[in-house]
C-alpha cells in the first residue's frame, strides 16, 4: 500500500473518533481507500458517510448578473413581460427582482480545482465510491412553499440566501434489461432567505459504473451528428387546455449553460467524449436546463401580475420530473404542457415523436 493511499485509510479510522472532514476531504478519501464491492454495500457505506458529516451550508447574494445571463443564455429577451431589455447593459436588473421558478439553479455552483475534478468532468463531492462515479441527473421534485397568507416566497435579487444540503438516500439498483448495477442518490437542497424557506429541491442523482477515458465506443455505429442549422429557437403554440412549445438548442447555448452553472460534464460540450467514451451520437442537453424550459413554458401560459415594486412571479407549488431519455444539440423537440384541474402534465417529446426525454407534473 503507498503512503497516500495507507494516509489516506488511516483518515477513515478518525470517524469513529469523532472526526467530522468536509465533504471535499470525504471525496478524496473514499477514492483512494475504495475496493471492489457491491452496490449494495458500497450505497449503505456511502449512506453511512454522510450522515455522519451531516448537512453542508454554503451563504450567497444572489446578484442581478447571473440573473441576466441565464435568461439570455434561454434566449429570453426580456426576464419578465414589459421587463428591460437584457441585452441593454443600460437597464440592469433591480435590486429585488424575483427569481422566476427553476432559476436559482445558476446560483451555489459548485467550486472545485481542475484536479479535484472526476475524469469526466464532474465534481465528485457527493459520488459513492468506486467504480459507481458516472454521474446522471435522474429526476427530482422542487417545492415553493407557502407562507402563511397563502403566497410563495422568492428568491430575489440582493438577498443573503442560506443553501443547506442534505443527503436523503442512497439505494441500489438494477437495470431489468441489462443486469447493470447503479446507484440512486437522493439530495435535498434548501434555499432559505429572511422570511424562512422559499425553495426546497430535491433531486435524484444516478450513479453508474465509470468508463475509462481510453476505452472507445462503438462509435462507428452511431448516426452522425446534426449540422448545425442556425441559432437556438422555441415558438409555443396553444390548443385548447394544451400548450406546445417547439425548441431547438445548440452547441453555443449548452456550452453558455454549462458554464453558467459551472457544470464541466463533458457530455454537454466536449463532442469525442460524449460519443467515444459515453456513447451518445451528440453532445447532450442538460437536465436542468429541460427543467428550466418546462417551468418557462407554464409560467408563459400564466396570468402573470405587476405591482408598483415591479412584477410579481408566478411560481406553483411544487414539480416532480423525471428524466427517461438523452436529448442531444440540435434536436427539433416539443414540450407539451397540459392543464387539467390545477395540474398541468408535461411531457418532452424527442425528434422522432414518440420517444419521452422527460416527464413532470406541476401543482398549481
Amino acid at each position: 500500500m503507498s503512503v497516500r493511499t495507507r494516509l489516506a485509510c488511516q483518515f477513515g479510522c478518525f470517524l469513529s473518533r469523532g472526526y467530522t472532514p468536509s465533504v471535499r476531504q470525504f471525496s478524496v478519501h473514499h477514492q483512494l481507500c475504495s475496493q471492489s464491492e457491491s452496490a449494495s454495500s458500497i450505497a449503505a457505506s456511502f449512506l453511512s458517510r454522510f450522515r455522519s458529516l451531516g448537512p453542508q451550508t454554503r451563504t450567497q447574494v444572489l446578484d442581478s448578473n447571473q440573473l441576466q445571463l441565464l435568461t439570455l443564455t434561454l434566449n429570453r429577451p426580456t426576464l419578465y413581460p414589459n421587463s428591460p431589455v437584457l441585452s441593454d447593459a443600460s437597464a440592469p436588473l433591480q435590486q429585488g427582482t424575483p427569481l422566476p421558478a427553476g432559476y436559482h439553479l445558476a446560483y451555489f455552483t459548485p467550486a472545485f480545482l481542475e484536479s479535484e475534478l472526476g475524469a469526466d468532468g464532474t465534481d465528485i463531492s457527493y459520488n459513492p465510491e468506486s467504480p459507481f462515479t458516472r454521474r446522471m441527473w435522474a429526476g427530482g421534485e422542487v417545492q415553493w412553499p407557502r407562507g402563511p397568507d397563502g403566497k410563495p416566497n422568492p428568491l430575489r435579487v440582493g438577498q443573503e440566501i442560506q443553501e443547506t444540503t442534505r443527503v436523503l438516500s442512497a439505494e441500489p439498483k438494477i437495470v431489468r434489461k441489462t443486469g447493470e448495477e447503479m446507484i440512486v442518490v437522493g439530495v435535498e437542497k434548501e434555499f432559505r432567505n429572511e422570511h424562512g424557506v422559499a425553495v426546497l429541491d430535491r433531486r435524484n442523482w444516478v450513479f453508474r459504473k465509470a468508463l475509462s477515458p481510453s476505452s472507445s465506443s462503438v462509435s462507428t455505429n452511431l448516426p452522425d451528428p446534426i449540422t448545425p442549422s442556425g441559432p437556438a429557437f422555441s415558438k409555443t403554440s396553444t390548443t385548447g387546455n394544451v400548450h406546445t412549445r417547439t425548441m431547438k438548442q445548440t452547441a453555443v447555448t449548452l456550452f453558455r449553460f454549462s458554464a453558467l452553472t459551472f457544470n464541466p460534464h463533458k457530455i454537454h460540450y466536449s463532442l469525442p467524449w460524449a460519443r467515444d467514451v459515453e456513447g451518445h451520437r451528440d453532445i447532450v442537453v442538460h437536465g436542468p436546463l429541460n427543467l428550466i424550459n418546462i417551468l418557462d413554458l407554464w409560467r408563459d401560459t400564466r396570468t402573470s401580475t405587476s405591482t408598483s415594486e415591479g412584477p410579481e412571479p408566478v411560481l406553483p407549488q411544487s414539480i416532480s420530473y423525471r428524466a427517461t431519455s438523452p436529448l442531444y444539440a440540435e434536436d427539433e423537440y416539443r414540450v407539451v404542457l397540459e392543464d387539467e384541474d390545477g395540474v398541468a402534465k408535461v411531457q418532452v417529446i424527442g425528434p422522432d415523436g414518440r420517444t419521452v426525454a422527460m416527464k413532470a407534473e406541476i401543482k398549481s
